[in-house]
C-alpha cells in the first residue's frame, strides 16, 4: 500500500511524500510553514487523485517527471524517471493506490534508538 509521509525540513518547513509499496518515493509535495496546513493538503490531495490533473516534463538532460496540478495549482513534483513509460507508470501507481494511501506523520522526530 502506498504512503503519504509527512516530514520537517531542515529549514523548518514541512512536507509529504507519496511513496509507493516498495518504499520509493512517487512524489514531493510544495514546502508549507504549518504542520496543518500540510497535513490538510494531503487529506485533501489523496481524495483527488483521480481527478487531478498530472502534467509531464522533461529535463535538459533527458530525465522526465511531472507534476500533480489540483485546480490549476501545483501541488507536488515527482522524482525523476529514466523513461516516459515510467513516467506513466508513476502515475497509473497513483491513480490506482493514492485514495488508500495511508498518512503517516514523521514531522516531530521524536526517535529515540536504544542500546
Amino acid at each position: 500500500m502506498a504512503s503519504l509521509v509527512i516530514t520537517k525540513r531542515f529549514s523548518g518547513d514541512y512536507k509529504f511524500e507519496l511513496t509507493s509499496r516498495k518504499g520509493k518515493t512517487i512524489f514531493t509535495s510544495n514546502p508549507y510553514e504549518l504542520r496543518m496546513d500540510c497535513e490538510a493538503d494531503a487529506e485533501r490531495l489523496k481524495m483527488l487523485f483521480e481527478s487531478c490533473s498530472y502534467v509531464k516534463f522533461k529535463t535538459t538532460k533527458g530525465k522526465f517527471f511531472f507534476r500533480v496540478v489540483v485546480d490549476g495549482v501545483v501541488m507536488a513534483t515527482s522524482r525523476k524517471y529514466s523513461t516516459e513509460l515510467m513516467v506513466q507508470k508513476g502515475i497509473a501507481e497513483i491513480v490506482k493506490y493514492g485514495s488508500k494511501a495511508q498518512i503517516l506523520d514523521f514531522s516531530n522526530n521524536d526517535f529515540t534508538f536504544t542500546d
